[in-house]
């Protein structure tokens, strides 16, 4: 099988061009060049080495992927998996299904709860974290994740950050049960 890195023009040549020393001396002069732009092919495949790209790479395809809630403070690790899962968002746009996926990317457990699933007026729903939210930016960069993916008739009724703290708890107590004499001098 032939290397595509070390291929020669002239060597693919048809025999009746191959006799022809104008057509061998162009082929020969091309051939490095070929090879040159052969090597360079691998930095023309971004989303398949989406984990070897550096962070510069990776804020330019999440602009030009049209990724809306992209937000440039997150994690190396978590901007590959916006670019990872932008496509399968896009597709899935205005389901509960995008918003959930947009979220995950961003946190690591965040569900959605529609309206019917607790009793809340119609087309609205609630979004619910276990994750720490850092900041006000945080939320609002959230805000907008959510509406860049949700459907238009549905609204957004509330953001919970949920915590679970497990303290344990001691306590202690005395109980003293006595009687009291009190001995006096009198009458002795």
């Amino acid at each position: 099988m032939t290397n595509i890195y070390s291929v020669s023009l002239a060597g693919i040549l048809p025999e009746s061009l191959k006799s022809d020393p104008q057509v061998k001396a162009l082929a020969d002069a091309i051939t490095p060049e070929l090879q040159a732009v052969s090597t360079d092919i691998a930095q023309c495949v971004l989303l398949s080495r989406i984990d070897e790209l550096p962070e510069e790479v990776i804020d330019l395809l999440a602009w030009q992927m049209h990724i809306d809630w992209y937000d440039a403070t997150l994690t190396v690790e978590k901007k590959r998996n916006l670019i990872k899962t932008s496509t399968l968002i896009h597709k899935t746009r205005g389901t509960p299904y995008a918003v959930e996926q947009a979220l995950s990317t961003i946190f690591d457990d965040s569900w959605v709860s529609e309206w019917f699933n607790y009793g809340g007026d119609p087309y609205m729903f609630k979004v619910v974290t276990t994750d720490r939210v850092i900041s006000q930016i945080s939320i609002d960069n959230l805000k907008k994740a959510i509406n860049s993916v949700k459907n238009t008739r549905s609204w957004l009724e509330s953001f919970t950050i949920q915590r679970d703290n497990q303290n344990e708890v001691y306590s202690g107590g005395f109980l003293h049960i006595g009687k009291t004499i009190t001995l006096t001098t009198e009458g002795v």
